[in-house]
């Protein structure tokens, strides 16, 4: 058995997911591949049996649990298979060829002394994606210079594009929090580890995140029925951010605070609908503390 799984997860975007799984099997380091399937219903099962069926372990999850349900669900199957890393990406990460020998690479250099590392991810036209920036503190991100420069960068907070975390600090914080659905697991997760264990980012390992835009998700021009879905990111921020104490619940109520202003000022429709929707979520997070889930292996 290979030292490294691969975690994909996949939801209707069968194209992407081919790309994906291509760049993976060609990476210059071999790893297996746990592709966690969110229930597609684009054919998506029938293009893996019939490209990759001997290349990959493919799980159906009967149900789109969302990517923090999916990564929560995958995780589990690397740590359970014994597994000494597992590399976690959506299904439209693009690995070059060398992001995870980078990534071991980085592993030496730092002796082992880390509990997780993520990769720098590109847009399509090879600038900094805007929604994947690392933190290096509760409060700021990290450079372009800084990510263009080839070091290892301490952080805090870093996104599941190309997430790179070792099987034995899962045992020990838990699997990524799957109530949340969607938004800000990454963020409670690798906060967790973050305060137990280094997290680094390798800026010699790069990957291609191939959203449709390169910009971060803004509130205040959502239309239609994404408005609701809102919730979920305002009241998983709360879970997340508490866990830091004053610091945490400082950077939360200012963030909530900005997001009112920017819907007030730059919104284009249902302002107040978007308004009610970032306290509402505000609220729930105030109720809503999901359970960490442990994995006990037999040793």
């Amino acid at each position: 058995m290979r030292k490294t799984a691969a975690v994909v997860v996949t939801y209707n975007r069968k194209e992407l997911l081919r790309k994906n799984l291509t760049n993976l099997l060609a990476q210059t380091v071999k790893c297996d591949i746990i592709l966690v399937d969110n229930a597609s219903t684009d054919g998506t099962a029938e293009m893996v049996e019939a490209e990759f069926a001997d290349q990959v372990q493919y799980f159906n999850t009967g149900a789109n649990l969302g990517g923090a349900g999916g990564f929560a669900y995958g995780l589990e199957k690397a740590v359970e298979a014994g597994y000494i890393y597992a590399w976690l990406m959506d299904d439209d990460t693009i690995p070059e060829k060398r992001s995870l020998e980078m990534l071991l690479r980085a592993d030496k250099a730092l002796k082992g002394n880390w509990g997780m590392l993520s990769s720098v991810a590109k847009w399509t036209d090879g600038s900094t994606c805007k929604a994947n920036r690392q933190k290096k503190t509760l409060f700021t991100f990290v450079k372009d210079e800084e990510l263009n420069a080839k070091k290892i960068i301490r952080a805090q907070m870093v996104s599941m594009v190309s997430m790179f975390v070792k099987t034995d600090v899962v045992r020990e914080v838990g699997l990524p929090k799957a109530d949340y659905f969607i938004w800000t697991d990454d963020y409670d997760f690798s906060g967790r580890v973050s305060k137990k264990y280094p997290v680094y980012i390798v800026t010699a390992s790069v990957v291609i995140h191939e959203m449709k835009e390169n910009k971060k998700a803004n509130f205040a021009i959502e239309s239609g029925d994404r408005i609701d879905r809102y919730q979920y990111l305002y009241r998983n921020d709360v879970d997340c951010y508490r866990q830091f104490g004053l610091k945490g619940w400082a950077y939360i109520i200012l963030k909530d605070l900005y997001a009112t202003l920017n819907v007030l000022l730059h919104s284009n429709g249902e302002t107040g609908h978007k308004v009610i929707t970032i306290w509402k979520g505000f609220v729930k997070g105030l109720q809503f503390r999901p359970e960490v889930t442990l994995i006990y292996t037999e040793e």
